[in-house]
């Protein structure tokens, strides 16, 4: 009779604390879209550079695990500001190392939020579409064939937004090891741009200038960035031409 009791409980525990965490994320990110758009700006950073300057200089270490705290929560919350925290480690911290700085807080962030996507819908989707029958499940199976692949590209051709990135691996039942691994790689070439423009903030400052942003579409950028994409898409179409040749 215990055993029974504990077995039927067991399934009422997680209930709606399973969705806790996404509920906290929407909130905070709705509460940040709203509060902070003007805090969270490169007007924002110009305006107190000095402070910034000094601070860094006077407590590095603590100036390091700040900013990347502040980075995680960004990116974990899904609030306003990631291009700006970028510029931000580059004009902290130099291309190098604040691109590592950038890079892994931008990592950490989108894990928590994917594992949070996985605790309170993705593990009942991916179920869902295990059990299912036609195109939803054959788009589920070519995902998890090519998912190197088609993670990579999805940080290499930013086509959606970032935390849209972060929650559809999640919701297809994606693992963590690949989804980690393809963030943190495929993020890297975008962050290495901007943290270098970030790097040359204190001239742009001086000038009384804004940054261009625009520098990831020049040509001698943009290319090789459609090249990484190219070359992690080249296993789904070597895929592709086989199974039209009908090759295994």
């Amino acid at each position: 009779m215990a055993s029974e009791t504990t077995d039927d409980s067991a399934p009422a525990r997680p209930g709606w604390l399973r969705y806790l965490p996404l509920a906290v994320i929407g909130l905070v990110a709705l509460a940040g879209a709203f509060f902070l758009r003007d805090l969270l700006s490169f007007e924002t950073l110009r305006d107190n550079r000095e402070a910034l300057i000094a601070w860094r200089d006077a407590n590095y270490a603590l100036a390091v695990a700040g900013f990347m705290a502040a980075y995680v929560t960004i990116v974990a919350f899904s609030l306003p500001g990631a291009t700006v925290a970028t510029l931000t480690g580059g004009f902290l911290f130099g291309t190098f190392p604040g691109v590592a700085y950038n890079v892994i807080a931008a990592t950490i962030g989108a894990v928590l939020i994917f594992l949070a996507a996985r605790a309170g819908l993705g593990r009942r989707l991916s179920k869902g579409m295990d059990t299912s029958e036609g195109r939803l499940k054959k788009i589920k199976e070519g995902i998890h064939e090519n998912q190197w692949s088609m993670l990579l590209l999805l940080r290499l051709l930013p086509v959606v937004p970032f935390f849209v990135a972060n929650l559809l691996p999640a919701l297809i039942g994606v693992g963590l090891v690949p989804f980690a691994l393809t963030t943190l790689l495929g993020i890297a070439p975008g962050a290495l741009v901007f943290t270098s423009v970030g790097a040359g903030l204190g001239a742009v400052f001086a000038a009384g200038e804004t940054p261009d942003l625009g520098l990831i579409f020049e040509p001698h950028i943009l290319l090789p960035l459609l090249g990484l994409a190219a070359l992690s898409a080249l296993p789904l179409v070597i895929k592709a031409v086989k199974g039209r040749k009908g090759l295994a």
